[in-house]
């Protein structure tokens, strides 16, 4: 395998007694789009905060020298938080500005190519509340590229969204990786996984059934096993 971007040795999530994530050994290698596929309740979600350490977990997770993104679950966020739109990606940018978040025209101007990227500059004087779901989910990409990461984790970025929307943030993220980044996303469209992504990892119950190309790890007897289907007579 080439080079990895992340690296999970022994990574374990217990909540309330029951195992959320049981990871004995994974690598993402870096420059690859890699979709994270399962039902629900395999470990998807827990496997990237666990990575990024926003969930206690057993075990240790490693990422290369490379600056991280990450965009969580639309759910994750208080739409009722009075932020607007050209507020949420300066976000992105905080971690440069530093502790006191002084703002200077690059960040600024960051955060707008961000927005113009994604299609939501016009958006920028609206609140959060106001925007449709492929909007929002277009303006989280926005902060999580103002961040010009290296390395993208994004958990279902797709969840809700117009045609227009998952189009434009499939070509964000083609465009990324083009440029070197390494992309690991939670999907649950199959058929789009097997379109955008060049190794996909299956979870199930935790953990991983199979990961390799589309072509093998999206192939009938895995997803049976991680579905939980029954074979077919």
């Amino acid at each position: 395998m080439s080079q990895a971007a992340l690296t999970l040795d022994g990574l374990r999530v217990v909540y309330r007694e029951v195992t959320a994530l049981d990871v004995d050994k994974l690598q993402i290698a870096a420059g690859s789009i890699t979709g994270l596929v399962g039902p629900n309740g395999s470990g998807k979600s827990t496997l990237l905060k666990a990575s990024l350490g926003l969930v206690p977990a057993l075990g240790h997770a490693h990422f290369s020298d490379a600056r991280l993104g990450y965009l969580p679950q639309r759910s994750a966020l208080d739409l009722s938080f009075p932020i607007t739109v050209g507020e949420v990606a300066l976000m992105g940018t905080y971690r440069d500005a530093g502790l006191f978040r002084r703002l200077k025209p690059a960040h600024r101007e960051r955060a707008q190519r961000a927005l113009e990227r994604t299609q939501t500059a016009d958006l920028r004087s609206r609140h959060i509340s106001e925007l449709s779901g492929g909007q929002l989910q277009r303006v989280l990409l926005a902060r999580t590229l103002a961040q010009e990461p290296e390395v993208v984790l994004l958990d279902e970025p797709f969840a809700g969204v117009d045609t227009h929307s998952e189009a434009l943030i499939t070509d964000v993220l083609r465009e990324l990786n083009r440029a070197g980044a390494t992309i690991i996303i939670v999907h649950h469209d199959l058929s789009a996984v097997a379109k955008l992504c060049d190794d996909v990892v299956v979870l199930s119950s935790g953990r991983v059934v199979a990961q390799g190309p589309p072509s093998t790890a999206l192939g009938t007897d895995v997803l049976r096993r991680a579905f939980g289907l029954e074979t077919a007579p």
